[in-house]
């Protein structure tokens, strides 16, 4: 931020609070909520709070005017993707969550699956993995459907269970 004096940090405001603030950040910083927008001129942008879906506070943003989603975590590809995709990847992702053990249970991301369904964005920018191209519904209909979260298992490996507590 020291080489950028005009800028500031944004995420969701639970982020905000809790993690800029631990770093020390108390200024220049802003929190959104979900279904805020942040007009930037040529662009608009609006926050989608996706609880659970990468991080307890996570967020996601469309940028409203091409129709981008851009996913956190959703939507990955796993290994080397051209920039640009219409090949239906949605089981090679599925397979990715279930060997990283990332989501914990599969209820807060069908939900967020069900908005970004009703959004039908045109673009979905992906953090790992290619930008697709047009309709990601393939992708969209197996977090619907199909089991993905976390089964006992991290990077392949099983976590035995702990010994039991006693209360």
């Amino acid at each position: 931020m020291s080489q950028a004096p005009g800028s500031e940090l944004i995420g969701s405001e639970q982020s905000i609070a809790l993690n800029a603030t631990g770093f020390g950040l108390r200024t220049r910083t802003r929190g959104f909520r979900d279904g805020d927008t942040l007009d930037l001129g040529v662009h608009k942008l609006r926050f989608l709070e996706t609880p659970h879906v990468h991080h307890w506070d996570s967020m996601m943003v469309v940028e409203e005017t091409t129709g981008s989603l851009f996913p956190s975590d959703l939507y990955l590809q796993p290994g080397d993707q051209p920039a640009v995709t219409t090949e239906n990847l949605a089981g090679e992702m599925l397979g990715a969550y279930r060997t990283f053990g990332i989501f914990a249970h599969e209820d807060p991301v069908r939900a967020v699956a069900r908005r970004i369904e009703e959004l039908k964005p045109a673009w979905v920018h992906a953090m790992h993995g290619a930008t697709i191209a047009g309709e990601a519904l393939p992708y969209t209909r197996a977090l619907l459907e199909e089991q993905f979260a976390y089964r006992g298992g991290f990077f392949g490996r099983s976590i035995p269970a702990g010994p039991a507590r006693v209360e």
